[in-house]
């Protein structure tokens, strides 16, 4: 992973700061991806659209990294010694614009490239955007849970089937954080350290020393991701109530919630993930479906190491974030057609959660197999991976729609000659819905029945073996109807 550093003037602050500060939001955040994507691109990955390799007269591995939005972004860079050296920024107007800008930059005071000052960027972002300040209390066991979700209806609470009994919103007694103490005039108050700060002060090899090769490999990983903001992959292995310390930027103080936490060790580090690093503003989800996600696997991004706690805290929500970015900018993916992959997240009866390249969406029994299915349990898991096709796909609302029982050939199609109108047929009966019968046949067509006068619905149960007769086609929604004739 190389370091990413800043041309800085003698005696002053790298103009890019202030270049990126005025840019809008959707521009900036554009950029700043392309920016920490430089950490990892090797020498040949940088091409077009988004890189471009030129010369100038004695500056030989010089680069453009390209972005646009209403205007034409360029950040002219070279490698020197595996390290990228943002050199100068500018708005793009006319064909030559890079080689003034270099050598305005460059060359004004006769230095060469080679001569300017590089600074570490590190906190080139703004971290507070991306991410709360967490502290985790692992030394008590909270009584109450606090619930940050969304409500929920009863309705689709018993499509989940998770059913949890509802707790009650009770104030948690707690230990207070302390007071700060006042500060004497005529003293300036000094600032406390970041996170990030009190982390690049930790004696690495002190720490790491004596520990198996496999758990210091897992120590990497997590400084890895917290360094560059680089996602890694686990699996969901409990979830606990915790004790969570969270910043407020507006009192200045650490505020102390009561949350569920999704635990994940890929080895024997514990990874702390808060209810409110799993889910995107907006898109909550009721705490009893994190408690139903035991088992399956997600990306997360370290926000913070407790180092000699022995632990470190991530966030789902900062990876999907760039998984949704990748997306979008992959026409092979998210063409109307193609085929992409899904995890299973949360299964209930009628309905699951499935993430898709960071997108959490809820798909019902419909979306999933043409066969009526009675309880998706009995099929799928959290953890699991499936093919899906997308359907829709809206990068300005960032919607996306996809289907995964479109992924197989529609079994009604020749059912017509397979199943000729008046012919009777060994079903399985998987399902019952406004006093129809739904059935499936062996080769996975499903017949919408209704009974025999003489019998009643209480004669049938789920899973039964009944013969039934082929009634009619329905061509233009591609159904088949029956009648049941009797248990078999």
């Amino acid at each position: 992973m190389r370091a990413i550093k800043v041309y800085c003037p003698p005696g002053a602050e790298p103009p890019l700061y202030a270049f990126i500060d005025a840019l809008d939001g959707k521009l900036k955040a554009k950029l700043l991806w392309q920016i920490f994507r430089l950490r990892n691109l090797s020498a040949c990955e940088l091409k077009e659209p988004h890189f471009k390799h030129f010369s100038l007269e004695r500056y030989s591995q010089m680069y453009e990294l390209r972005e646009k939005g209403k205007v034409l972004i360029r950040i002219v860079f070279t490698v020197q010694n595996e390290d990228v050296i943002l050199l100068t920024s500018f708005i793009k107007r006319q064909p030559r614009d890079s080689e003034a800008a270099i050598l305005h930059d460059a060359g004004e005071d006769g230095n060469s490239v080679s001569d300017m000052v590089p600074r570490e960027i590190s906190e080139l972002h703004d971290e507070a955007e991306e991410a709360a300040e967490y502290s985790v209390d692992l030394s008590e066991e909270p009584e109450t849970v606090s619930p940050e979700s969304t409500p929920i209806s009863s309705t689709e609470e018993s499509d989940w089937g998770f059913q949890e009994p509802k707790k009650e919103i009770t104030e948690e007694k707690g230990l207070e954080p302390p007071l700060e103490a006042p500060v004497p005039a005529g003293r300036s108050k000094i600032a406390p350290k970041s996170d990030r700060q009190l982390f690049y002060e930790l004696k690495f090899n002190n720490l790491d020393r004596g520990l198996p090769p496999e758990e210091r490999q897992e120590w990497n990983s997590i400084y890895a991701s917290y360094r560059g903001r680089s996602a890694i992959t686990g699996t969901i292995i409990g979830v606990d109530p915790h004790s969570i310390y969270v910043w407020n930027p507006e009192t200045e103080r650490r505020e102390k919630k009561t949350m569920y936490c999704a635990i994940v060790v890929p080895y024997r580090v514990r990874i702390v993930i808060p209810a409110s690093e799993m889910w995107e503003s907006g898109n909550e989800r009721p705490d009893y479906v994190l408690q139903n996600m035991v088992g399956a696997s997600i990306d997360l991004v370290i926000i913070k190491v407790e180092r000699e706690a022995g632990f470190a805290i991530g966030s789902r929500r900062l990876a999907s974030r760039s998984q949704r970015y990748f997306f979008a900018h992959r026409e092979d993916l998210h063409r109307i057609g193609s085929r992409v992959k899904c995890r299973m997240l949360a299964v209930g009866p009628r309905r699951c959660l499935v993430d898709c390249y960071g997108h959490d969406l809820d798909l019902t029994q419909r979306e999933m197999r043409y066969a009526a299915i009675p309880d998706l349990r009995d099929e799928y898991h959290p953890g699991m991976e499936l093919e899906s096709v997308v359907k829709v796909y809206d990068s300005t609302k960032d919607e996306l729609i996809i289907s995964v029982k479109e992924t197989e050939t529609n079994p009604i199609l020749g059912a017509e000659q397979r199943h000729p109108v008046g012919s009777r047929r060994l079903a399985v009966i998987s399902g019952k819905y406004g006093g129809g019968v739904f059935c499936n046949l062996p080769d996975g067509v499903v017949c919408m029945c209704n009974y025999s006068f003489q019998h009643e619905d209480s004669d049938f149960m789920v899973g039964e073996n009944v013969m039934l007769v082929v009634q009619r086609y329905n061509e233009e929604k591609l159904q088949m109807f029956g009648k049941i004739l009797s248990k078999w």
